[in-house]
């Protein structure tokens, strides 16, 4: 992984042959004490289609949310192309592939979460597509408890993998992250032979740097510096917000 020294101050403004993947929480959006709480500026809601126009319909949202989730987000937008539970499950121009079924020992494990999780108002377990989502973000005090079930979740799920964050613990199936979602996606029209750019905050993110930096694209951490595969970097979701629609010039929101 390369050092945080290397991290430019910022990105170059977008090009017409790139193809353009978005994180939404932490990236697109401010975080928020609950996901429900998150919201996308209206700007942003009116610029994607005209950076999609831009890219030739090369952009995607990249996310831990699932797509339901991603598409009650960003109503009445419709973003044609869009990678949920870290690519777990897709939907874009060559069709649809739907996230794993949950047996009935996973959905116990969630039981036990949950459980736990009521004892710290504000901790929120969420159940999707075979990940398991552990947040204490609106109540830090359940972080060790959580943090310890999820380790003793790692011997009970061996297909499975911890992805810890600043502010919870996710549990999804091993084989997918966010840099298996763009190569899944660059190998097909309107992004093949396109230079790929990423832009997210966390670790679940560093997949995606990685695959970018590979096919020589540009990849971009938001937020303070450090460590990280990413080469550039902008402060928040407000430098984000203001790079995109630089990036736009003239370009009609529509």
């Amino acid at each position: 992984m390369e050092s945080e020294s290397t991290l430019a101050a910022e990105p170059p403004l977008i090009e017409d042959d790139w193809a353009l993947f978005l994180d939404v929480d932490g990236s697109l959006a401010e975080h928020a004490p609950t996901p429900d709480a998150v919201r996308i500026d209206p700007a942003i809601k009116q610029a994607l289609p005209a950076l999609s126009r831009k890219c030739g319909g090369a952009l995607a949202l990249v996310s831990g949310r699932s797509v339901e989730a991603l598409d009650a987000l960003f109503d009445p937008v419709h973003i044609a192309a869009v990678a949920g539970l870290h690519g777990l499950e897709r939907r874009w121009h060559a069709g649809w592939n739907p996230a794993p079924a949950m047996d009935a020992g996973f959905l116990a494990l969630a039981a036990e979460a949950e459980a736990i999780a009521a004892r710290f108002p504000g901790a929120l377990i969420e159940c999707r597509g075979g990940c398991l989502f552990l947040h204490w973000r609106a109540a830090p005090d359940a972080a060790p408890e959580l943090g310890a079930f999820a380790e003793s979740a790692r011997t009970r799920l061996p297909r499975h993998r911890l992805h810890p964050g600043a502010h919870g613990i996710e549990i999804r199936p091993v084989g997918m992250d966010k840099g298996a979602a763009i190569a899944a996606f660059m190998q097909a029209p309107p992004f093949q032979g396109r230079r790929p750019a990423f832009i997210g905050d966390d670790p679940a993110d560093e997949p995606g740097f990685a695959q970018v930096n590979a096919l020589d694209g540009v990849s971009v951490l938001i937020g303070a510096a450090r460590t990280s595969a990413a080469r550039h970097r902008l402060a928040n979701p407000g430098a984000v917000r203001r790079w995109l629609l630089d990036s736009l010039h003239d370009e009609v929101l529509a």
